[in-house]
């Protein structure tokens, strides 16, 4: 059972180029910002997402980490 979003699994992370990865960690990072605003003003109704967020923002840190030091490989372009 992996907790997280389903489109950021770390075999589809694998695929994606650094630029895509980039976009990603700024869009989790706005709704981690979002679900924290909700949860100080008692609006957020499901607690467990601000830690799925926060483990997709690991992730994606983790692979563009391993990539610069070499460990993991970026995709290859298509021609």
């Amino acid at each position: 059972m992996a907790i997280g979003t389903k489109g950021l699994q770390p075999t589809e992370l694998d695929a994606m180029e650094d630029e895509r990865l980039v976009e990603e960690l700024k869009k989790a990072k706005a709704e981690l910002f979002n679900l924290r605003f909700q949860s100080a003003t008692g609006q957020l109704e499901n607690h467990g997402r601000l830690k799925a967020v926060k483990r997709d923002i690991a992730r994606i840190y983790t692979i563009l980490r391993e990539r610069e030091l070499g460990i993991r490989t970026a995709p290859t372009a298509k021609q």
